[in-house]
């Protein structure tokens, strides 16, 4: 058996996220069904980041075993003819026996992008939140400043995944920076995993800073008492984008820090 990897790019508008449902649309679900065809065999696969229903990604790593003996560039070329238009695979190669995209991972990249004007774009509304008004990004960076290095982010998961709380809610975040070009407010986080809403829960609490509405400092106060009413509402996942995953110890080289720095990430 090969063990393959693919790189994966999809708009998750219309799909109710990663994981295959019986009854509804997912990724994993039209990934499966176009890749057995060009495979000759049905088949499992395993992602590096599980994305959430609406949320998109251009850097999707996914594992898979086989007995087909096709070229990569092949079953690449086949399983795109089988996939809708909102879903690609960009590359196919061989990996290492073992590999698995999701344990194999040291961090993954989410982006999540605001449109800043008064007006919507409707060009980027599947990719970006419309929000329009004064924020203080200043108080944002402070807050966001916060959030690096290793806690307990138990206040930043949904009321779900805290009913159903995975052994540990405790995740390193290695860089988390916000940049602006034109209208546009970028928020890039790296982490060595993330909970379940994590990254739009963080931007809903950062957005009642910008607003005035917390103090910078109340960020802090909110890991600490790890409860999800305390902080802010969960943004819309149109704005949410799974960036890269990684799977060596420190994030690309052309990643920066908040300030611009160069990132030195922290052990898991």
């Amino acid at each position: 058996m090969r063990t393959l990897r693919l790189l994966l790019e999809y708009d998750g508008t219309a799909y109710q996220g990663w994981g295959i449902q019986p009854t509804v649309p997912t990724i994993q679900g039209a990934l499966e069904a176009a890749l057995a065809p060009a495979l000759g065999h049905p088949v499992r696969v395993t992602a590096g980041g599980r994305t959430d229903a609406g949320v998109h990604a251009v850097g999707q790593v996914v594992s898979l075993q086989t007995g087909s003996r096709l070229p990569p560039e092949t079953i690449r070329r086949a399983t795109n003819a089988r996939l809708p238009a909102d879903i690609h695979v960009r590359a196919v190669s061989e990996a290492p026996p073992g590999f698995d995209a999701r344990r194999s991972a040291y961090w993954r990249s989410y982006r999540y992008t605001l449109w800043r004007d008064e007006h919507p774009n409707i060009w980027w509304q599947r990719y970006s939140y419309h929000v329009h008004g004064p924020l203080d990004l200043v108080a944002i960076r402070r807050a966001t400043r916060l959030l690096l290095g290793r806690h307990d982010f138990a206040a930043f998961a949904t009321h779900q995944a805290q009913a159903n709380r995975p052994e540990s809610t405790t995740r390193t975040v290695l860089a988390a920076r916000w940049h602006c070009q034109g209208a546009f407010w970028h928020f890039d986080i790296v982490a060595d995993a993330f909970l379940r809403h994590m990254v739009r829960t963080i931007v809903g609490t950062l957005l009642l800073v910008g607003r005035g509405q917390l103090a910078p400092a109340a960020v802090g106060e909110i890991l600490r008492q790890r409860d999800r009413r305390l902080a802010g509402p969960t943004a819309p996942a149109a704005g949410l984008t799974l960036m890269q995953i990684g799977y060596a110890p420190s994030p690309s080289p052309g990643a920066k820090g908040e300030a611009g720095e160069d990132i030195h990430p922290q052990e898991s």
